[in-house]
């Protein structure tokens, strides 16, 4: 009793179903009209216009049979199919409304980890003097090692040794409780050292 059911009536959480008390459109159907299909026009100037409502047999019948290029010209279908088709036009949130209206500015938007901008490191760490760019992980390393953006090779290399004889346990009678620091200072020397500020 209970497959027969089922089958006469659809999950009601079926994709797609609208319950309601409206009819079903085709023609001589007495079914309930569940789900939606575009209107015979197409889409209208103001929205998608007035839909038309099936029951699932004829809203899969519709589905089959139709043709999103049905009355397009050959040229209107190349250019609905191309891979970059709707990539060209302007997201309403950019689009300009006016001459002056500029869109949004790289201020407009709060940035904690410097992710977007160079603010932080034109107004807050000077770029070295030699013009090599520093990464936010060079600056980071350079801050866990004690030194200044414009290191060289040397200097680096000398501050490691220092921080790992004042860090080491077999330097410190076999005291264990620096090792976290000791390792901070050789996985930023190992960054530092491949980086291209420093080679």
């Amino acid at each position: 009793m209970f497959s027969i059911l089922a089958k006469d009536r659809p999950n009601a959480r079926f994709h797609g179903r609208i319950e309601g008390d409206r009819p079903c459109e085709a023609p001589g159907c007495d079914a309930a009209g569940e789900f939606r299909a575009p209107p015979l026009e197409g889409p209208g100037g103001d929205g998608p216009g007035r839909y038309r409502w099936f029951c699932l047999d004829h809203v899969r019948a519709f589905n089959s049979s139709y043709n999103f290029f049905d009355g397009m010209t050959a040229e209107e279908i190349n250019r609905a199919q191309r891979p970059m088709a709707g990539w060209e036009r302007e997201t309403r949130a950019f689009a300009r409304a006016g001459a002056g209206d500029q869109g949004p500015r790289w201020a407009d938007f709060s940035d904690p980890l410097d992710a977007i901008g160079a603010r932080y490191r034109r107004e807050v760490a000077p770029e070295r003097s030699d013009g090599k760019p520093l990464s936010g992980q060079d600056r980071a390393s350079l801050k866990v090692l004690g030194l200044a953006p414009d290191a060289d090779r040397a200097g680096l290399r000398r501050r490691y040794s220092e921080l790992v004889r004042k860090y080491h346990p077999d330097r410190n009678g076999g005291d264990r409780s620096h090792e976290a620091m000791l390792q901070k200072v050789i996985a930023a020397y190992q960054q530092l050292r491949q980086a291209p500020a420093f080679a």
